[in-house]
């Protein structure tokens, strides 16, 4: 039988994607369910271990490395301090219906934030997994592959939990829907004891965001349908389908805007039209070109990157209305830097 740790080495150069134990996917989070930016980490030390995630090692990353990666650009030693005291503290639970034994444990053993070198951003991140999850890496013969920048886009831990679980199930032959209590839906998601106790909330607030969220970023399309008894809602069912090419490609499009306005696209409370990049004079006087310039730490002169900008669209024969010109600007303001 293939193991979960072989389907990871295989996968070790592509890092558009995340191998992720179906145990870890599917687990609950019965204390300390980390944040969203918590679990995100979790994919990114997940999928740099790759193949290794099993083995009792130290692992590490440059902290300059993790700022290159979308939805992870603005962390610092305390940011990341705090993050790995989250992941530290959380407590995951497999209910292994096969061996009928649940599996309760911690997913880090310990991490180090080497700062002798922080003056020049090089902050050294370091970690061991603990051996719950190393025990559930080196068993796992089942398992969720994840695109890593669909989880790096999505804003609630509501969403990434989901994600993960649905992603766990979609290759499994002939199961495209899972059905769920209320209860056990609220713990897949990590939703804490008296918060959206009414079901009515937690559906608005929680199911219908997170799906709304996960459509509009994956290649997957995702319904929910309650069950009642009565009055009272008893069971969730949760049902998905690969979206046909066009839809996976404006899904793609979607991930290479800039985060600015998805909601409102989401919401349908804006149209998903381009922005058409200025013809001529500086940004001073656009508020939407300056956050995308500031956002990515760029503090050269408003006029010059404009000047800059629309020199290096016309020597490459782009539009200013073309479909990624946010991410063209964006990526070209982190280039200029600071000056």
């Amino acid at each position: 039988m293939i193991k979960t740790k072989q389907i990871a080495a295989d996968r070790a150069h592509d890092e558009t994607k995340t191998v992720l134990p179906a145990e870890v996917a599917r687990g609950v989070y019965i204390e300390n369910p980390p944040s969203a930016e918590a679990l995100k980490l979790m994919h990114l030390l997940i999928g740099t271990a790759g193949g290794r995630m099993a083995d009792d090692v130290r692992h590490e990353l440059r902290l300059a490395d993790i700022k290159k990666i979308d939805g992870m650009r603005n962390h610092t030693r305390a940011t990341m301090r705090k993050l790995f005291v989250e992941l530290r503290g959380a407590v995951i639970v497999f209910d292994d219906t096969e061996a009928q034994c649940e599996i309760i444990g911690g997913f880090l053993d310990q991490a180090t934030l080497d700062y002798r070198r922080e003056v020049s951003d090089d902050l050294l991140v370091a970690w061991w997994f603990g051996r719950t999850f190393r025990e559930m890496a080196e068993k796992s013969c089942h398992w969720a592959i994840l695109d890593r920048q669909t989880v790096f886009a999505l804003s609630s831990k509501y969403s990434i939990l989901l994600f993960q679980h649905v992603a766990s199930l979609v290759n499994l032959n002939h199961v495209t829907s899972k059905t769920f209590t209320v209860a056990e839906l609220r713990a897949v998601m990590g939703v804490p004891e008296g918060k959206l106790i009414q079901f009515g909330h937690f559906n608005s607030r929680a199911i219908q965001s997170a799906i709304s969220e996960i459509n509009q970023t994956s290649r997957l399309t995702l319904t929910a349908t309650p069950r009642k008894v009565g009055r009272t809602v008893v069971s969730v069912t949760l049902a998905w389908e690969d979206k046909p090419f066009e839809q996976k490609r404006e899904a793609k499009r979607e991930l290479d805007r800039p985060k600015i306005g998805r909601k409102a696209r989401r919401d349908k409370t804006a149209e998903i039209q381009v922005t058409a990049f200025p013809e001529a004079g500086s940004i001073a006087y656009s508020p939407y070109w300056i956050d995308l310039k500031r956002r990515v730490g760029c503090n050269v002169d408003n006029a010059k990157v404009a000047t800059d900008f629309r020199r290096f669209l016309n020597e490459r024969g782009i539009s200013r209305d073309a479909n990624n010109i946010e991410k063209l600007f964006s990526d070209f303001c982190r280039t200029v830097g600071k000056v």
